[in-house]
């Protein structure tokens, strides 16, 4: 054990720990509705998504959306998305990982671009809540990007050292968070981003979550 205890996960959540691409994407496909674009499929999805997510939707539509088309889509994804979610579940052998981090003495958390008042219940409702020694969703408006938010987690966490600590999420910019707090980063190939857009992130890039957490073993070690 020695000094390996002091290694500590930052999950992330949407993609990562919850296995919610259905409903992600067909969130995002209502959003594209209520301003007459068509549908896209998982692969252009997982090719094209990037935070901060105005970006991504310039990318599908050829120009920036407007403030109030944002407003339209934003309110249209989250309403579509919370109606859905519920047939989701935790991506597979989550319970048994989070378990075993836990039982060999080393802490882990969750960091989520997800509204706050959301994720608690539902981290909750999964039965894994006892396993973190935070849970962060998203306070303020949704649509920025993870690093601010990750300098305020680190910072809540006591006895939690940025070099010994590895963030595992599905995107770009959870490495990009990472990098900004001076942690490590893992990122999983079955969220929101195929491998081709991962690998320009310069960090390891894993098709599932038990190697995601091997593989953080090793860079806090």
């Amino acid at each position: 054990m020695g000094m390996q205890t002091d290694a500590h996960i930052v999950w992330d959540w949407n993609g990562t720990l919850f296995h919610d691409n259905d409903a992600i994407i067909g969130a995002t496909n209502a959003a594209f509705a209520e301003l007459g674009l068509k549908p896209i499929t998982l692969e252009q999805y997982r090719a094209l998504y990037c935070v901060p997510v105005p970006k991504f939707y310039e990318r599908l539509m050829g120009r920036l959306p407007t403030d109030a088309e944002w407003e339209v889509m934003d309110e249209t994804f989250h309403r579509y998305y919370t109606e859905h979610r519920v047939r989701c579940g935790l991506t597979e052998g989550v319970a048994e990982l989070l378990a075993g981090w836990s039982s060999a003495g080393r802490s882990q958390s969750i960091l989520s671009m997800y509204g706050h008042e959301d994720l608690v219940p539902l981290v909750r409702g999964f039965g894994i809540e006892a396993h973190f020694i935070r849970v962060d969703g998203r306070t303020g408006p949704s649509g920025g990007s993870k690093a601010e938010h990750m300098v305020r987690h680190l910072a809540a966490l006591a006895g939690v050292q940025p070099a010994r600590t590895v963030v595992i999420g599905d995107a770009a910019d959870d490495a990009v968070a990472a990098r900004h707090v001076g942690a490590q980063a893992v990122l999983y190939t079955g969220g929101s981003h195929g491998r081709a857009s991962l690998e320009g992130a310069g960090v390891p890039v894993v098709d599932t979550l038990a190697e995601a957490v091997a593989e953080a073993e090793r860079l806090a070690a």
